[in-house]
């Protein structure tokens, strides 16, 4: 099994054409973030990504988190890879210079991020959690809360966890039962369970800060009547040192697919009645408050979903060099020689799918985190509110698009390999067992596709989604006036983004009379809109790549671009015209049989 290499050129080129880094860099606070900088900065978590934590992966898969007597264990070299990742600063990379961190970009340690869950998935999940804890207790915590525990949290001394879901509740956050009863000292007091917390308990750092939705007595039913807590694992004192245990605890982890090193615990709170929990904000307000985590969450399992591609796809590519068998079609080779496998067409197809996907799914992904960066601080109001617009409309594809790719990535990659993908030992079929939960969590990708088309294509009277509309129409105009070259690209993205826009105006129609049809069309949608923003942003790359080459500058790598963009273009584009049927069919194919008919 290849090892991991950080792919930092196309990274650097992403960051620098689609996400602006030298604009990004012009915000007020992040002056410090040139080009040479990042670019040195990501270098070094390349390094550790691949020294430290690729080399624990398949430790991980085989080993398992551990629980015992009501303690989890991490596998091997987990903790000395965590207390390493806290050393060098890391997890602090995006966070305020106030509570300790380097005050970069989101779109930064977007990039670090990408480079942990190529490397190793499971550890990646842990600081990833904490992201967005801080981000949300930064928004919404009172000064006194956030001096006491964003410091820890930051420096990586505390984890935080995401506690939302409830064995009878699922997706459904308005119908949770934990309760949280005011104590009397500023305090309540938490009982209840939740299931499925990501990283409840471990070993690999001091404390763990869980942020808990519950019900305050007189609270309103459903959704408006949540609140959100923290709750550490360990109380902690005035000057940050740990206080006594807090009534919380593990009852079980779960046996997983995959992810085996990410411990997915069922968590308990106030068997004992003194569960110390910290209201967060105001009363009722917390769903509103765990949406800023959520929301960052949701671009993260999109970076999942990217970073287990491009582990899959450079094993396989690996492996397609070196492996020799049969005569490629079309291919000399001397009498009784065999070919590379890359040397077989369809071998060649399925590798061109697999990068050609990655390069488009890291394009909208950096244009998600650079968003965000723009919609926090951008000097101007009307940007902020431009940005924060795009980022609401396009998180649901990034989250939903990218899984959906990293899973048929992966199962790509297995299938180059051929029988010897389908054995354990090689390896490969991790990647495949650990991005199949991207889909399912932080909202499955049919709750993705629903928010997608019932709340956010809507979004000002359809005004948000005409912007987005405008700006691929612009991409397109950058493509077709690049030359000949990119001539049939910018005919290919053209007739995708017409597509896109029929089945736009369709909803949009439909959303005012006939809800249940416009729902029945939000999956083929939302996969039609990642098609074709993720192949606009790779045609518009290649169309700078073609400046840049004429300048130049690295001719083999800006070759390789125009290609893979053209690839894209011509044999996966085309499949957003194809949807347009599925979107506009409406409720009645869905509804034909009934529920007893299944």
């Amino acid at each position: 099994m290849a090892d991991y290499q950080a792919p930092l050129a196309d990274m650097m080129f992403t960051l620098e054409h689609v996400s602006d880094l030298a604009g990004l860099a012009a915000l007020p606070g992040y002056e410090h973030a040139e080009p040479d900088v990042v670019h040195d900065l990501l270098a070094e978590a390349g390094r550790f990504a691949s020294e430290v934590l690729s080399p624990l992966n398949p430790v991980g898969d085989q080993q398992g988190a551990k629980l015992d007597n009501g303690v989890v264990s991490m596998p091997e070299g987990f903790k000395e890879a965590y207390a390493q990742f806290t050393e060098a600063g890391w997890g602090g990379v995006g966070q305020s210079e106030t509570y300790g961190g380097a005050g970069l970009p989101y779109t930064v340690s977007a990039v670090i991020t990408e480079m942990l869950a190529s490397a190793n998935l499971s550890f990646g999940l842990c600081p990833a959690l904490g992201d967005g804890a801080m981000e949300a207790l930064e928004h919404h915590a009172s000064p006194e809360l956030r001096d006491l525990f964003l410091p820890a949290l930051v420096a990586g001394r505390f984890t935080a966890t995401m506690d939302l879901t409830e064995p009878q509740a699922g997706s459904d956050l308005g119908a949770i039962r934990t309760t949280a009863t005011p104590a009397g000292d500023g305090t309540h007091r938490i009982r209840g369970q939740k299931v499925f917390i990501t990283f409840g308990d471990h070993d690999l750092a001091e404390n763990i800060v869980h942020l808990v939705l519950a019900r305050t007595p007189d609270a309103p039913a459903g959704s408006r009547g949540i609140s959100c807590f923290i709750v550490p694992k360990f109380l902690v004192n005035a000057d940050s040192s740990l206080g006594e245990r807090n009534d919380l605890g593990v009852v079980s982890i779960e046996h997983k697919m995959g992810i085996h090193a990410s411990p997915t615990c069922v968590m308990t709170y106030g068997e004992n009645d003194a569960c110390v929990g910290y209201l967060i904000g105001e009363e009722n307000q917390g769903l509103r408050y765990m949406f800023t985590m959520m929301n960052r969450e949701r671009i993260f399992v999109g970076l999942q979903g990217l970073g287990i591609a491009e582990r899959a796809y450079q094993a396989a590519s690996a492996y397609a060099r070196e492996r020799r068998q049969g005569r490629a079609v079309g291919r000399e080779a001397s009498s009784g020689d065999a070919s590379a496998i890359i040397d077989h067409i369809d071998v060649r197809r399925m590798l061109m799918e697999m990068r050609a996907s990655i390069e488009a799914m890291r394009c909208l992904l950096y244009l998600s985190a650079s968003e965000n960066d723009r919609s926090m601080r951008h000097p101007d109001e009307a940007e902020r509110a431009r940005a924060s617009a795009a980022v609401a409309l396009i998180t649901p594809v990034t989250k939903a698009w990218l899984t959906d790719l990293g899973n048929h990535v992966t199962s790509l990659g297995i299938q180059v390999h051929g029988g010897v993908g389908f054995i354990e030992e090689t390896g490969v079929s991790q990647y495949f067992r650990d991005a199949r939960i991207t889909p399912i969590y932080e909202g499955t990708n049919g709750i993705q596709a629903m928010d997608l088309v019932l709340r956010k294509i809507g979004m000002q009277n359809g005004a948000v989604l005409r912007a987005h509309l405008e700006r691929l129409r612009g991409m397109a105009a950058e493509v077709e006036g690049a030359g000949d070259e990119l001539a049939d690209t910018a005919r290919h993205l053209g007739d995708a983004i017409g597509a896109l826009e029929r089945a736009s105006q369709w909803l949009l129609e439909k959303l005012a009379s006939d809800q249940r049809s416009a729902a029945a069309g939000a999956t083929p949608y939302l996969e039609m809109m990642g098609l074709v923003t993720g192949g606009a942003l790779l045609a518009r790359c290649a169309a700078e790549a073609t400046k840049l080459r004429g300048a130049g500058e690295n001719a083999r790598f800006l070759e390789s671009k125009i290609s893979t963009a053209r690839f894209f273009a011509s044999q996966i584009l085309p499949r957003a015209a194809s949807l347009v049927p599925s979107v506009t069919a409406g409720a009645d194919p869905l509804d034909a049989l009934h529920a007893e008919d299944f």
